[in-house]
């Protein structure tokens, strides 16, 4: 379009006229918002049938429907505001108290209601523990920061049982599904949440380096009260109700729950000093605090601290796999959605043919950590039999160890998928990569899982029996993967090394795990591409490498939420031995 004008001569000259809207948005997918989070999740549903969780479903599809509509929302908003510390009131009083923004209650009562914290606890149902672990892998899809009093919550309940009389006053409240976040004494509440405070400055994951001295009040033994002076680097959730903690009793450590109110109604003096400014967890306060003779009860003996709480610290270790399986499988969906409805270099991107390797290969390694995640749930629920309660002891620390590690470079390779926007702060995966590397620090780093390992199989025989038998279970299908275990299995026998090379055992168990569980419970053809992928002579540590006879599409098709794909069938399996 044009318009006349005139020059100074009269003449009249055409001149154009510009149209300044510049902002029409187009060739960008809608967000993946407003759907059932695990009716859309084709591979949680095919586990957790495999696993013997199947009799859930009412429950999970329930939870996955607010979990994919307000609770998305909710959890934008409790990272947005994170939580504030008030150290004292208005009229001067020292109040301690952090205060949440109104999401995070809302992320707290939904799941506690939901029986994310007590479900295995207080049903008789076989597959509990299953269910329960999709509820807290679909929970991380709303808010990974939250996750962390409702896993400390749950996993408290074997280690507070130790001590009786102390579980009988507590355990109803823990296991009630009902959630008070209110600041007021826990015997005025009819739900409670624990948190737990072991490391301190000097020692970090040393824990028997610890400085913070109990001494009795009036008697000593299980069950009594107890003093508490010292200084915690970390308490996660510093408004939890009570808190395990560790302290030294004239140099034997031993483990006290200790609460935020006395008895008598008076604040437990339990100063926090500051909240910690991390990398992600934004939602989640995290705090240092001070204890100034605080209360709190002695669970079992003096001197057996670690056997107290290291019940509670497998499960949180447990819930580190579930939650970083979670981030994964939630980064690949946002990445397979996202380039499913965007063109680049003029067709979809669904149809590039490296993009597509590149999702395939993300959407593998998160199936393949979920399911061993959902493998120690059903260990769990199986702890009657020997076998799968020492497959819990080995197997944790390999699953925690490896998916924990994989999740940072997941994460990041996803947003990749998506670009520029995926950066920003407005979009879900910027959360999921700073969230990632906390699971990996946070209750034993790499190197602490591996001496765990080794001391456990070096100390407990039936220990390795029972994993070698998992594994065993998947022998005579692919050669790579019997050559693969071999080679674990010689490097195990090496002895002399065996420190200096834990990380690659580690890494060796990691991956013949996953292979073997995707062989026995899985799909063949999954089974077929991660063999492949993983355990070739071939294989490469970057994603976007899956071989070329690997049907790419069919396993992005598998992960696309919602999606209905038709199962392949593989033609280049490798013979058996």
């Amino acid at each position: 379009m044009s318009r006349k004008t005139s020059d100074h001569t009269g003449i009249h000259m055409a001149q154009p006229v510009f149209h300044y809207d510049t902002h029409s948005v187009f060739n960008q997918p809608a967000p993946l918002a407003n759907y059932n989070a695990f009716e859309a999740d084709t591979i949680l549903q095919y586990w957790i049938n495999q696993f013997g969780g199947k009799h859930g479903t009412e429950r999970l599809t329930k939870f996955g429907h607010h979990i994919g509509h307000e609770l998305q929302e909710a959890g934008f908003l409790a990272n947005r505001h994170a939580p504030q510390f008030e150290t004292h009131n208005r009229f001067g009083h020292r109040v301690d108290e952090v205060i949440y923004h109104p999401a995070y209650h809302q992320l707290m009562s939904h799941a506690i209601s939901q029986g994310h914290c007590s479900l295995p606890w207080t049903s008789e149902q076989v597959g509990e523990h299953v269910v329960r672990g999709a509820m807290a892998y679909l929970h991380t899809h709303a808010d990974p920061g939250s996750g962390c009093p409702l896993t400390m919550t749950f996993a408290a309940v074997p280690a507070i049982s130790v001590q009786p009389d102390v579980a009988k006053r507590w355990l109803p409240k823990i296991l009630s599904g009902i959630y008070d976040g209110s600041n007021r004494p826990w015997y005025e509440k009819e739900g409670v949440t624990i948190g737990m405070a072991m490391t301190e400055k000097q020692g970090g994951s040393d824990v028997r380096a610890n400085t913070t001295r109990a001494v009795p009040v009036k008697h000593a033994g299980p069950g009594q009260l107890y003093s508490l002076t010292g200084h915690k680097w970390f308490c996660s959730a510093p408004m939890c109700d009570g808190f395990l903690v560790l302290a030294q009793c004239d140099d034997r450590l031993s483990c006290f729950l200790v609460p935020r109110w006395r008895e008598d109604g008076t604040k437990n003096p339990i100063h926090i000093q500051r909240l910690k400014d991390k990398l992600g967890n934004k939602s989640n306060a995290s705090s240092e605090i001070e204890f100034r003779e605080a209360h709190g009860w002695l669970l079992g003996e003096e001197g057996k601290g670690i056997n107290t709480i290291i019940q509670m610290v497998a499960l949180t270790r447990y819930d580190c796999m579930l939650g970083s399986s979670a981030l994964m499988a939630q980064a690949a969906k946002e990445a397979i959605w996202h380039t499913a409805g965007r063109a680049a270099f003029g067709k979809p991107l669904h149809e590039q043919p490296l993009m597509i390797n590149v999702l395939a290969d993300l959407a593998l390694e998160a199936e393949a950590a979920l399911a061993i995640s959902l493998r120690i749930s059903r260990a769990l629920d199986n702890l009657n039999d020997p076998q799968e309660a020492a497959l819990v002891r080995s197997a944790t620390a390999i699953g925690k160890y490896w998916i924990c590690k994989q999740a940072v470079q997941h994460t990041y390779e996803a947003m990749e998928c998506i670009g520029g926007v995926g950066y920003v702060e407005d979009n879900v995966t910027s959360r999921l990569y700073r969230e990632a590397p906390v699971n990996a620090i946070w209750e034993g780093s790499g190197n602490v899982q591996c001496l765990d390992l080794l001391r456990v199989l070096k100390r407990e025989p039936d220990t390795l029996s029972a994993l070698l038998a998992e594994l065993g279970k998947a022998r005579g299908h692919y050669t790579d993967y019997d050559q693969a275990l071999e080679t674990a299995i010689a490097d195990m026998a090496d002895t002399d090394n065996l420190e200096v090379h834990a990380r690659r055992l580690m890494e060796q168990l990691a991956l013949c795990w996953q292979a073997a569980t995707l062989i026995v419970y899985g799909e063949p053809w999954i089974a077929d591409a991660f063999v492949s992928a993983r355990l070739s002579q071939q294989k490469f540590h970057h994603y976007g490498t899956l071989p070329s006879h690997i049907d790419a599409k069919a396993i992005v098709m598998r992960a696309m939420p919602g999606s209905h794909f038709s199962k392949p069938d593989p033609s280049h399996k490798q013979e058996t031995k």
